[in-house]
């Protein structure tokens, strides 16, 4: 039947994804993710248009598993817990053993942010779209209980946002569990009032 694709398209972006997370979006051809996804580079052109248009199917993907893993994670009955799990979240994400995490590691939002070759208005729009959400579920979640933040909820959202994102750069750096962790308790002491 014309126009129904032949490939299981959740896979294919699940796929997508996890390359365009693994490799960066520069590093990745649509040759590549012909390979990765099992479809022929002939049915992705017709199927979805270009790479980039791919990347942003993938990355709406990972946008919302992202979102709602951070969801869940803000759901303690604390800030300071939630504040705390939100940190262990980020930090495993970076950590994660090899076998563990399908050859992915930090964020991905973070490995296209940096990635010169992800230049293009629609991606930076795509990636501030994920960072405003997860800014607007911290703030929420500091809003609700705005005398256990040291900062005024959208600051303490701006902050910790930034900050982890640096600790993805950092972690591809030094690789040091322990480091992530000490820059994670000052960010707490930071943000909860003494």
């Amino acid at each position: 039947m014309a126009g129904t694709r032949q490939f299981n398209e959740e896979e294919a972006l699940d796929s997508a994804m996890l390359l365009f997370w693994r490799r960066g979006y520069g590093a990745t051809s649509m040759q590549d993710l012909a390979e990765a996804t099992g479809v022929l580079r002939g049915s992705l052109y017709n199927a979805y248009g270009d790479k980039q248009s791919i990347f942003l199917l993938a990355f709406a993907r990972y946008r919302r598993n992202f979102m709602a893993q951070v969801r869940d994670t803000l759901e303690q009955p604390t800030v300071a817990e939630a504040l705390r799990a939100y940190l262990d979240l980020s930090i495993r994400a970076m950590t994660l053993p090899e076998e563990e995490r399908s050859g992915t590691r930090g964020c991905m939002s973070t490995k296209i942010a940096v990635d010169e070759t992800a230049r293009d208005e629609a991606i930076r729009t795509a990636l501030r779209g994920l960072l405003d959400e997860l800014a607007g579920l911290l703030e929420a979640r500091f809003a609700a209980a705005p005398e256990e933040v040291a900062l005024p909820p959208a600051a303490a959202a701006r902050l910790l946002v930034t900050a982890t994102r640096g600790m993805v750069v950092v972690e591809r750096v030094y690789q040091d569990e322990g480091r992530l962790r000490e820059t994670a308790e000052s960010l707490a002491t930071l943000l909860l009032p003494k």
